[in-house]
């Protein structure tokens, strides 16, 4: 498991534009119910997380069609 200060930020970079965290299996399975289209983002403190996948779902929203609903977990916490 990695410390909270240090995951702190990496989780932050999601949560700023606009994904709500999930911490448990069951947070999960009850976001999956939800009507409409769901985006989950695997969080995770490597250096392709950083670089590609956690700006890339940033820049995803950037569109006209987006998902209904945003949620993340992360990886090893």
């Amino acid at each position: 498991m990695y410390p909270p200060e240090l995951v702190k930020p990496m989780r932050e970079d999601l949560t700023r534009v606009g994904f709500s965290e999930l911490y448990t299996a069951n947070e999960v399975e009850e976001a999956l119910k939800q009507e409409g289209t769901t985006l989950v983002v695997v969080n995770s403190v490597c250096g392709c997380a950083a670089a590609n996948a956690r700006p890339g779902a940033a820049m995803s929203l950037q569109n006209d069609k987006k998902p209904d609903h945003l949620v993340t977990v992360f990886a090893g916490v």
